[in-house]
């Protein structure tokens, strides 16, 4: 193994979102003063991850609209999730004031505006950093294919870092960012986040807008999101996502698609699974099921011969045509412009005329129907993010074969309507992440993310590159009670926007973050109750539950505390992080006739499945 220098260490290397939040909401820091560090970074020595970084104009114009943004909601930080919160987006995505190039400096334009996902990340207080280094016109899962030099991996650099949204990946492994956006048309969301050690989301198609991203498959490409964390990782897919009528491809999300899974969850996973001798990466997937079975998860193997079908077309198929008429004007005026393995993929599109298109597309339809067919039943599959990992000495001299042996178990899922999560696994005998990825129906993003959550925190895996683990309690760090508050864990009908909510508001009560609960604890629909309720109860075998802590004012609390009937009652929670808080609990007796809820992770989760 190669160490690996972290470019310009930061006070905030590793921050996650919560860790950004409470640097500013409860400690009171200054945007101008974190965020110059990147101004400051930025004239180190070069870093292939980068192609473009935010220079001292550029961050205090962004600084000025954050200011009018803080002003519009009246200071109120709560109302700006990603307040002053640093980002990176791959450089196929339009953000106003950058250039963007797709990897390809002839290509370069300035977009008069921002692309949608970057608007609306901006709009909820976030500001843009850089733009990060790609495989050219995002054709690779590589990381290689760039003008501006190959991005090496953040646990060992003489491997590939996964492509094509590299730069993007990198810069969340090594902490330097906690969020950053790619794209996924083949597998590029979630490639590099195996190979880094870090959360990939692959969106539903349509769910985030691809208004203002340079296509390379323009009917199957997704905004993808790379974080730390599962939990950032939906988070930011949430505020970045919904309809956008400047999107032909957008879609309105289905009202009841955030339904959970029943218990016990069931994945299917392929009857014939090929890792091209690498015994590393067959060892660590075998681990991975094993401790997905450890988790009580049922998995069982299905046919994956359609799968693999599927898988072949996107690049032996029609399919790169799209690619071709993405770069078309390039490549008449300037074919020398393109990076020779991308201007031979695209050139294919020359070999199929409009009768191969439509038979492919008949194809794609009928294996499509099987695929859907072979999930049902079954929650998601589970596959490894990548079969084998490369060096990148080797991928020059293969760049081809060794490229679409990476696409194994990826490539079928846009074509297939799938929503897929990449989640880390472990490390292999060799010292290099392993990761695997969740895949299930159009709109099971935010299922896969609660089973995924479930997945990290059980793990206790570091994050990315940054040597953190999902973060144990730190008395020092942690947001302490208000003064002369008690902090109440609430779990059901007292959430936000929920019916006994005013319970809490009336009396002041003060929102301080969403959590879990530890991994002991079950969560029962009671019966006979109004407004419906859950029941709280400690167990020896559970999962985390979603809560809410709020600081109610002392002088309030008994009240607040009169108001709840039996069986519940208020006690003793242990949260994820081992901090203990007063919480509501169930007596044993209020759980005849209840039913066990556990699997759906939260009382909400819950709800919404029984609209479906």
């Amino acid at each position: 193994m190669h160490a690996v220098a972290q470019p310009e260490p930061t006070r905030f290397s590793g921050w996650t979102l919560a860790d950004w939040q409470r640097a500013y909401r409860e400690l009171g820091a200054d945007p101008a003063d974190l965020l110059s560090d990147y101004v400051a970074g930025a004239a180190t020595a070069p870093d292939n991850a980068w192609i473009a970084r935010v220079d001292a104009d550029t961050l205090a114009r962004q600084l000025d609209g954050l200011a009018r943004l803080l002003a519009q909601v009246g200071g109120d930080l709560t109302r700006l999730p990603l307040y002053g919160v640093p980002f990176a987006v791959k450089d196929n995505i339009d953000a106003q004031g950058w250039p963007t190039t797709a990897g390809c400096p002839a290509f370069a334009y300035e977009p008069v505006r921002d692309a949608t996902v970057v608007a609306r990340l901006r709009a909820a207080g976030a500001v843009l950093v850089g733009k990060t280094n790609l495989d050219q016109f995002a054709t690779g899962l590589v990381g290689t294919r760039s003008p501006h030099g190959a991005v090496p991996n953040s646990f060992d650099p003489a491997y590939v870092s996964g492509g094509s949204s590299s730069g993007s990946a990198v810069v969340v492994a090594r902490g330097q960012v906690p969020f950053s956006l790619g794209t996924d048309t083949a597998g590029s969301g979630r490639v590099p986040a195996g190979f880094n050690n870090i959360v990939g989301l692959k969106p539903t198609r349509g769910w985030l807008s691809t208004a203002g991203v340079v296509p390379a498959c323009r009917t199957l490409d997704c905004v993808s999101v790379f974080a730390l964390t599962v939990d950032d990782a939906v988070t930011v897919a949430d505020l970045a996502g919904g309809y956008d009528p400047l999107d032909p491809y957008s879609r309105a999300e289905p009202p009841a698609a955030r339904a959970a899974w029943q218990a016990p969850p069931r994945f299917a996973v392929p009857d014939t699974l090929e890792f091209f001798g690498d015994e590393a990466a067959r060892h660590a997937f075998d681990e991975a099921l094993a401790a997905l079975r450890a988790q009580g998860v049922q998995i069982e193997p299905i046919d994956y011969a359609p799968f693999a079908e599927l898988a072949a077309l996107l690049y032996q198929g029609p399919w790169v045509a799209e690619r071709f008429a993405a770069v078309q004007a390039l490549w008449r005026e300037q074919p020398d412009a393109i990076d020779p393995v991308v201007r031979g993929i695209v050139e294919q599109a020359a070999h199929f005329d409009a009768t191969q298109t439509f038979q492919a597309e008949y194809r794609r339809a009928e294996l499509t129907r099987r695929i859907q067919q072979a999930l049902e039943g079954y929650d998601a599959l589970v596959v490894p993010t990548a079969p084998s990992i490369y060096t990148i000495d080797a991928l020059r001299e293969e760049p081809v074969t060794l490229n679409a042996r990476l696409g194994t178990y990826t490539n079928f899922a846009n074509f297939a309507d799938l929503a897929a999560l990449a989640l880390p696994a472990g490390m292999r005998a060799d010292g290099l992440p392993a990761g695997i990825t969740l895949i299930g129906g159009a709109w099971q993003d935010h299922a896969l993310a609660a089973f995924g959550a479930r997945w990290q925190a059980a793990r206790a895996l570091p994050l990315g590159a940054t040597g953190r683990t999902l973060p144990a309690y730190d008395a020092a760090s942690a947001v302490a009670p208000a003064a002369n508050t008690i902090r109440v864990a609430v779990v059901g009908a007292h959430l936000t926007g929920m019916p006994l909510n005013h319970q809490l508001t009336s009396r002041n009560a003060r929102l301080v973050e969403a959590t879990h609960t530890a991994s002991d604890y079950r969560l029962y629909a009671l019966a006979n109750t109004t407004p419906p309720k859950p029941g709280l109860v400690r167990s020896a075998e559970g999962a985390p539950i979603i809560v809410e802590l709020w600081d109610v004012p002392g002088a309030l609390f008994g009240s607040f505390v009169a108001e709840i009937p039996a069986p519940l009652g208020i006690g003793t929670l242990e949260l994820a992080d081992g901090r203990l808080v007063k919480g509501f609990i169930c007596e044993p007796r209020g759980l005849e006739g209840a039913r066990d809820i556990t699997s759906f992770g939260g009382w909400r989760a819950f709800l919404a499945a029984q609209t479906r």
